[in-house]
């Protein structure tokens, strides 16, 4: 959710390690974010094909396409105690998940 957060609020600096903020490149750390995002989009068929991912990575010229809320963190399955709910819930009727502690 943080990385979300801090890309769509413009902040990505924010999700940089201050101990190697000034030994990277801020707008490469942008992108890479950017393309996390995209990644872990809701519907299979938003997130990008590896061979766009390496294309996007190689070049820095490619436009990148806006990305949605991660469907992971639209919805807080969380308690009032900070626990995951053991749910047998699917966001994109692909899979069923049943959460359990180790």
């Amino acid at each position: 959710m943080q990385a979300w957060s801090l890309w769509k609020d413009g902040n990505t600096q924010d999700f940089v390690d201050s101990s190697i903020v000034g030994s990277c490149s801020l707008n490469e750390t942008s992108r890479c974010i950017h393309i996390g995002l995209l990644c872990v989009q809701g519907r299979p068929n938003a997130r990008p094909l590896v061979s766009s991912i390496v294309s996007f990575l190689e070049n820095g010229d490619i436009s990148l396409p806006t990305p949605k809320e991660p469907m992971y963190f639209a919805e807080d399955n969380y308690g009032t105690d900070g626990a995951a709910e053991n749910t047998a819930k699917s966001a994109n009727n692909m899979s069923i998940t049943v959460l359990e502690g180790r």
